[in-house]
């Protein structure tokens, strides 16, 4: 196997042997990728890599970067004589680039198997299969990826240290797609650009951008927030789109200030100082797309650097630090999926809190209501008792003397009767002297 795949590379994948494979770069640079795409495949669900599969990538990938170890160059070091003298001689060392990140790389890749391994059962969360999946589950996987299986979590949610060990789960590969992807933007910035895109260029960069981008780049207030949002970026491909058409500005606008293209197409009225602030505007709204959606596919830019570069330390660098951002983010995802799961659980429980308290709180106020108006029924208020909507006449002429009165009023305590009484006999019992059985 390590032979049938050392001649692949040596052939350039062109097996025929007649000398039309592509670069030894390229070759590596693909075989790296294929090598990650059989091991890791697509990761639908969070678990760690077959113990077979783990052995086979380490002892591949070694085998793959041990080119890396013969890219060198020379370096001066001092030898001592036997005489005690000293005298420089030229040596061979790694590349420095190589050196240096190479070792940083194989860091990421152990920090990320570390991590799949962490995710060994038993969970509190779990895959379901497609027959069990809910009518909500598969509108959850209605979007671009359906065919990823939805995690499902207890009905209460995930408990607190779960929780607590996913966020330091998601901090830790989070770094590893910082790093990786800083290293990967950096080498892709090494790579020379290939004359093929450049031809391929509009002749300015307004024709690239288009009247509507390059007018808000170009105001004396930028805001590259506002620029993003005011753009349609709902998919990959119109996110692609805008990468390419900035890229391809900043590319126009360099040349101009390096003075590389002496085109009269190249010609325009715009001064240095302009072009150097158009230029680092654009490349600001680059790395804002880029740190905001970090698995983009690739731009025309940086596929056409990987397919034209004839430097095979580059392509080992490139492309094992793509395969690891790819990684990385993908591990990322399954992650956050799983913290959603936690939240729209934790969600529908606070709403079902909340329902029940309201719905105990309307019960408590209707029982007050109907216990408010059954125990008064027949209340009377101030003016009922003092009769001030009687009439006043009808009064006036059904008054009778003092005694009789006092005698009505003595019978009052024991039998309650529809008897009207003087203003002055109201006010004293309004008064306290006297207790009208009505009132209780």
């Amino acid at each position: 196997m390590m032979k049938e795949k050392f001649a692949k590379l040596l052939l350039g994948e062109d097996m025929s042997g007649r000398g039309k494979g592509v670069s030894s770069a390229l070759a590596l640079s693909n075989a790296i990728t294929n090598l990650a795409a059989s091991a890791y495949g697509e990761m639908k669900k969070l678990e760690p890599m077959a113990p077979d599969t783990k052995v086979k990538w380490k002892k591949e990938i070694d085998w793959l970067l041990s080119v890396s170890d013969y890219v060198v160059e020379f370096v001066a070091v001092k030898q001592k004589n036997k005489d005690g003298t000293t005298f420089e001689v030229m040596a061979t060392r790694q590349r420095n680039d190589l050196h240096m990140n190479i070792p940083a790389l194989r860091k990421l890749d152990n920090m990320l198997l570390e991590c799949l391994d962490n995710f060994k059962e038993p969970h509190e969360f779990y895959y379901g299969s497609k027959d069990d999946d809910s009518k909500s589950d598969k509108a959850a996987r209605s979007d671009d990826k359906w065919w990823i299986p939805v995690p499902k979590v207890p009905p209460n949610g995930l408990s607190e240290a779960t929780r607590k060990w996913l966020q330091y789960q998601k901090d830790s590969v989070n770094q590893v797609l910082k790093a990786a992807m800083a290293i990967n933007a950096q080498v892709l910035t090494e790579m020379e650009i290939p004359e093929a895109y450049i031809e391929a260029l509009p002749k300015n960069g307004r024709a690239s951008l288009g009247d509507s981008i390059y007018k808000m780049i170009t105001e004396d207030f930028f805001d590259p927030d506002y620029l993003l949002s005011s753009i349609d970026l709902s998919s990959e491909h119109k996110i692609v789109d805008l990468k390419n058409k900035i890229e391809a500005s900043v590319v126009i606008w360099k040349r101009k200030i390096n003075a590389k293209d002496t085109k009269s197409s190249w010609g325009s009225g715009v001064s240095m100082e302009k072009r150097e602030l158009l230029e680092d505007r654009a490349e600001t709204v680059l790395l804002i797309l880029k740190h905001r959606f970090p698995g983009i596919p690739q731009s025309d830019l940086d596929i056409s650097k990987i397919e034209s570069n004839k430097d095979v330390g580059h392509a080992i660098l490139e492309s094992y630090s793509r395969i690891l951002e790819t990684l990385a983010f993908t591990v990322l995802s399954r992650v956050e999926d799983v913290m959603n799961a936690d939240t729209q659980a934790r969600g529908s429980i606070a709403e079902k809190k909340n329902s029940i308290k309201e719905r105990t709180i309307s019960e408590k106020i209707t029982d007050k209501k109907e216990e408010t108006e059954s125990e008064t029924p027949n209340s009377k208020t101030l003016l009922d008792f003092m009769g001030w909507n009687m009439e006043q006449g009808e009064t006036d002429g059904k008054n009778a003397n003092d005694e009789n009165t006092d005698k009505t009023l003595s019978k009052a305590e024991n039998v309650i009767t529809n008897k009207k009484l003087s203003y002055i006999e109201r006010l004293e019992i309004l008064g306290g002297s006297r207790s009208p059985t009505s009132r209780h």
